[in-house]
């Protein structure tokens, strides 16, 4: 019940983000890009020391051969990367290309992009709610719930550049964010069938959040001129991040 309520939190600040297109008259293509440049970096930071380190460990102590342990790790990991690479082949999206004009079909297949986000990322927070004996999975709902602000107003600045109201706009922010509790409704049924199955899906939900960032996220921002401004957003968030996991390790 904590996963599900915290991902449906998560998924809520989707909304609010959504709803912070009412801030300004106009934001620019800077403004979002420093957003999801910190929202990459948070997210990277949680990836590491939420999930992929504690589950290292956790691993590790699976076979007395290290070489096994690391290749069960590694297989984990490169599992949870391709789970969400195929599903980026399989399902029609588009991504925003560095501009700020849209059709509406052109939008709506950027929210498809996004939306495929949200299942791996409330994946990940189940996951992390099933392996509550050996790490805290604040941090990483926090994480998550950080990096949701940003997408949820690019989901929103999205359709009112293709001519929707500002409303319908951060109300769809709001609807897309609710595919969080499902993603961590699967991760919690599926993770209480073995104990050796949280730790090898915490990696694996470790390496679907890297894919994104990785994929998704940074390639979309890293288009411009604005390099050092891009590269500086990410560390913020990534140390912001660090600091979180570590106070509430």
């Amino acid at each position: 019940m904590q996963g599900l309520l915290a991902s449906l939190l998560a998924g809520v600040v989707t909304g609010v983000g959504g709803f912070m297109i009412f801030l300004k008259k106009k934001y620019s293509q800077e403004n979002i890009n420093c957003m999801l440049n910190a929202a990459a970096g948070v997210m990277l930071a949680a990836s590491f020391f939420a999930l992929l380190v504690p589950s290292m460990h956790k691993i590790a102590t699976f076979d007395p051969d290290i070489h096994v342990a690391a290749f069960w790790f590694c297989g984990a990991v490169f599992a949870g990367v391709a789970l969400v690479w195929l599903l980026n082949d399989l399902l029609p999206h588009e991504h925003n290309n560095m501009g700020l004009h849209f059709t509406l079909k052109k939008a709506w297949l950027f929210i498809i992009a996004i939306t495929l986000h949200k299942l791996p990322e409330g994946l990940a927070v189940g996951v992390a709610y099933s392996a509550e004996d050996f790490m805290n999975p604040d941090s990483l709902v926090i994480g998550i719930a950080v990096h949701n602000i940003p997408e949820g107003l690019t989901i929103a600045i999205s359709l009112v550049a293709a001519k929707c109201s500002k409303l319908k706009a951060a109300f769809t922010a709001l609807l897309i964010g609710m595919v969080q509790p499902i993603g961590a409704v699967i991760g919690l049924l599926t993770m209480g069938l073995s104990d050796k199955i949280v730790p090898l899906g915490m990696a694996m939900a470790g390496g679907t959040l890297l894919f994104v960032v990785v994929n998704e996220i940074l390639p979309e921002t890293y288009g411009t001129k604005e390099t050092e401004k891009s590269a500086f957003a990410v560390f913020m968030g990534f140390i912001f991040m660090t600091y979180i996991s570590m106070v509430m390790e």
